[in-house]
């Protein structure tokens, strides 16, 4: 049985005289079995960049994106057309996604008479009440209204009534959370996690939020600069971090305790000499391009890149754990 999704050598390059490698050299997979897998990284680590390519609204400089088996690029129609019912985004922003002129029924009741999920007016109603339940949403309180009317949380949990009257089998979610308030970002991602269990559907999670990737567990990917550093089961990750990046990255998460002072002082290189990374041309970039911040950097680390692989450590984390990092040779 294929992997539901495999990036393989993802590249993206933009600009000509002095591009920017915003994804370089990226491969990671999703198994056909339901499960959560999370992007996370600083802003710019390529996380966005990576989403649009997979959801098709980007086309790469290099690599390929095949999902069950198929280039996602195929020029076929049919499958094309199975790729966008199979393959659903939830986006950032809960605001602008909406056409403030129609009400939520019509969010709903397009994709069934699009899909042809319904025989008949009464079916879709049920199907669209069905479907506000199933994301803790009374359909009296929602269906009536203009997106203006809902909260950023009632929106986002719309958008994935939307998702669950299509039954994907990936949902591609880029930092769904960041615009909502605490208080529903548990119900929220108690949601994918119930899609996951109950409906045997995958989410590919794009976070800075480090607890919330914690929170859905899975694998994580730990991004920088476009390149992946270190990936594994989000608790091993998490709790036993690798790669000097992925130390200082969860570190930097302050403790949820008022009497504990967070004084880490976390060294790093000026914002402007972190953007010059992502113009280096391609013979600059063959080197470790956390060197510049680490720590623990070594004379090997300016002179050829990492590779990706099972770091020779005693680990119980299972073989997806890799790190790209010269410490664990």
């Amino acid at each position: 049985m294929p992997d539901l999704l495999a990036v393989e050598n993802l590249r993206q390059i933009f600009g000509g005289r002095n591009p920017t490698y915003a994804v370089d050299d990226v491969s990671f997979r999703l198994p056909a079995a339901p499960t959560i897998v999370s992007l996370v990284g600083e802003s710019g680590s390529g996380k966005s960049t990576i989403a649009r390519i997979i959801l098709g609204l980007l086309k790469p400089t290099a690599g390929r994106v095949i999902y069950d088996g198929t280039d996602i690029s195929t020029p076929d129609r049919k499958w094309n057309r199975k790729f966008r019912s199979e393959v659903q985004a939830v986006f950032q922003d809960p605001y602008s996604v909406y056409n403030p002129v129609y009400k939520a029924e019509r969010v709903l009741r397009l994709v069934i008479r699009k899909f042809g999920l319904a025989k008949s007016k009464a079916e879709a109603q049920t199907q669209m009440e069905e479907a506000l339940r199933a994301v803790d949403l009374r359909p009296e309180e929602v269906l009536d209204r203009h997106p203006h009317q809902l909260s950023g949380g009632q929106r986002q949990r719309l958008m994935l009534a939307r998702i669950y009257l299509m039954r994907p089998r990936l949902i591609v979610a880029d930092e769904p959370v960041s615009m909502i308030d605490a208080g529903m970002r548990a119900s929220f991602l108690n949601i994918l996690l119930d899609f996951r269990d109950r409906h045997g559907i995958s989410t590919l999670f794009i976070t800075h939020d480090l607890s919330t990737a914690m929170y859905l567990g899975g694998e994580i990917i730990v991004l920088y600069q476009g390149r992946i550093m270190e990936k594994g089961a989000t608790e091993a990750v998490m709790t036993t971090p690798l790669h000097p990046y992925a130390q200082l990255l969860i570190s930097s998460i302050p403790t949820p305790d008022p009497r504990q002072r967070w004084e880490e002082d976390l060294s790093a290189a000026p914002l402007a000499e972190i953007g010059e990374l992502g113009a280096m041309d391609a013979a600059n970039r063959e080197r470790c391009l956390f060197a510049d911040r680490c720590p623990q950097v070594m004379d090997r680390c300016w002179g050829a890149r990492p590779l990706l692989r099972a770091p020779a450590v005693d680990d119980a984390a299972g073989p997806s754990r890799a790190v790209a990092c010269y410490l664990y040779d």
